[in-house]
């Protein structure tokens, strides 16, 4: 009989202890956050100025990807108020730390625009399926196939790097949001080639700015295109599937008040809009000089009028006036700026950045900010950050996996850029979330209960002993086996700005468990997999 090992014992104990917590509710804080009702309803500029240092620090928890260890000192000269302006609107470019612009700048997808791109790949595809044997075919094919997941995996590493060191924190973490939100699966057909240049120039640029840009961005994007097979859509041959997911999904919601038929007009409306298969600066297709005039053709993106239906349309109850791609404008300005679209955006951003059930009372604040504003993002954010039900909620959301493992990585390794990183995005795999990996076109659950089971709870665990032990270590082939890393010295998380300033707030569970921690790298598992830092 093999002996059992008093240390392994302890430590299973203390995890026991500390996950019933991570699991089954809140982190039970000595000096919880206040119920909404009891927390002034103030907003303006003025309204975080009195704040303790145990809230901003929540504060900075939930509109970054993850305090540092810095804690509240990570905002330099910068008062609350000031950061939040410069977050919900930063500039064109924040600069990130010179060794993770390096690792972005060498990425082929950084260096060749996605219309080469996309061209060299579909060449490669064709003649991989013309190679003159099966052997030959299957190899060509393979080695197609990887260079795609190589461009995947240089999107996905790229959104890391920027959600881990970018100043523009809440433009980053919004990016996600959005990209959830407007989702494509990068395994579907070619979208392996697409889906970086999708979230640069589609979403990115937009994540704070106004939901109708936002929109038009995705409807254009050949991502989108061809992920919901809209490039099949023709007048003749209608294809619904972007246009029900564009109401339902994207826009309205599944109560918006729309009806088959508005689905039905809606993919009319789509008809024609495409992607272009046809070299960069090539001539557009033969056709009839009325026609002509109304062609577009932007990178990939193409408006074909040869394939578009030109008959009579109406769209939730009202007629369109326009023609051609014009009418496409208009009913996505009909779209983006329904009631309906207001409260359904607005209540799944209140889902992102407050958590599982937002009061109505907040519900209804939101939706009439994006209506006045226009859909304005920012402004509608900045309405939120200064809600009483906003700041009760702080240190109460659940992270799910994205967020947890990159609350982690930005409290564990702090301003050291990471060489790698792939371990990084193979925990993200381990933990069911993994970037562009949603199939559906509904995005990743937003709610707790999606990622608290028993088996999320181990995976972390695991990913906590490897960030605990002081090197990103990929996670184990199997569940039995622990995660290897090259040793280093265990950060010392006990002792940083931010542990000093929560401490007081956690739980005596939670207290009790890292008292008895017998080192500095099984104090960091604890902490890191304890349900204090489980919520932000």
């Amino acid at each position: 009989m093999t002996p059992t090992n008093p240390l392994h014992l302890h430590r299973r104990t203390l995890l026991l202890g500390l996950a019933g917590c991570a699991v089954f509710g809140a982190p039970l804080a000595t000096q919880a956050a206040p119920p909404a009702a009891a927390v002034p309803h103030t907003t303006g500029p003025g309204t975080w100025s009195a704040a303790d240092e145990p809230t901003l620090a929540r504060l900075l928890d939930r509109v970054t990807w993850g305090c540092t260890a810095q804690g509240t000192q990570a905002l330099g000269g910068l008062g609350i108020s000031a950061y939040l302006a410069a977050q919900l609107r930063p500039g064109a470019n924040a600069a990130l730390p010179r060794e993770a612009q390096a690792q972005i700048d060498a990425m082929a997808i950084s260096r060749t625009p996605i219309e080469a791109l996309a061209a060299d790949m579909e060449a490669r595809n064709r003649a991989a399926k013309a190679q003159p044997t099966e052997d030959e075919r299957k190899a060509a094919l393979k080695a197609w196939q990887q260079d795609m997941r190589a461009l995947q995996q240089e999107a996905a590493a790229r959104f890391v790097l920027r959600a881990l060191y970018s100043p523009s924190q809440l433009r980053e973490k919004m990016t996600w949001f959005w990209m959830n939100h407007f989702n494509v699966f990068a395994g579907k057909g070619s979208l392996r080639a697409l889906v970086g240049d999708y979230e640069e120039r589609a979403v990115r640029p937009h994540a704070l700015g106004r939901f109708r840009d936002l929109l038009g961005a995705t409807v254009r994007h050949p991502a989108m295109l061809r992920y919901l097979d809209n490039a099949q859509n023709a007048a003749g041959r209608i294809n619904e599937n972007y246009a029900r997911e564009l109401m339902e999904l994207h826009t309205l919601g599944v109560d918006g008040g729309y009806s088959q038929q508005d689905v039905q007009e809606l993919a009319r409306v789509l008809t024609g809009v495409g992607v272009s298969q046809r070299p960069p600066g090539d001539e557009p297709p033969r056709m009839r000089p009325a026609l002509l005039r109304h062609y577009v053709r932007e990178g990939l993106f193409e408006f074909n009028p040869q394939r578009h239906d030109w008959d009579p349309k109406t769209l939730l109850g009202q007629p369109l006036r326009a023609q051609g791609l014009a009418e496409v404008d208009e009913a996505l300005d009909r779209l983006a700026r329904a009631p309906a679209t207001a409260r359904f955006i607005t209540r799944k951003i209140a889902l992102f950045l407050v958590g599982d059930n937002p009061p109505p009372a907040l519900l209804q604040t939101l939706a009439r900010s994006f209506e006045r504003t226009d859909g304005d993002i920012a402004a509608v954010l900045e309405t939120l950050f200064h809600t009483p039900e906003f700041r009760a909620s702080l240190g109460q959301r659940f992270r799910d996996p994205v967020h947890y493992a990159l609350a982690g990585l930005r409290m564990a390794h702090g301003d050291a850029v990471l060489p790698n990183t792939d371990p990084a995005l193979a925990w993200l795999q381990r933990l069911a979330e993994p970037l562009y990996g949603r199939v559906t076109p509904d995005g990743y659950p937003l709610d707790s209960a999606t990622w608290s089971g028993s088996g999320q709870m181990s995976t972390r665990f695991e990913m906590a002993r490897a960030l605990g032990a002081g090197a990103m270590a990929a996670p184990p082939a199997s569940d039995d086996a622990a995660p290897r890393a090259a040793p280093r010295t265990p950060p010392a998380l006990a002792q940083t700005a931010y542990v000093r300033t929560l401490e007081p707030t956690w739980s005596p569970a939670t207290r009790g468990a890292l008292a008895q921690a017998t080192s500095p790298r099984e104090w960091n598992l604890l902490f890191l997999a304890s349900p204090e830092f489980m919520h932000g």
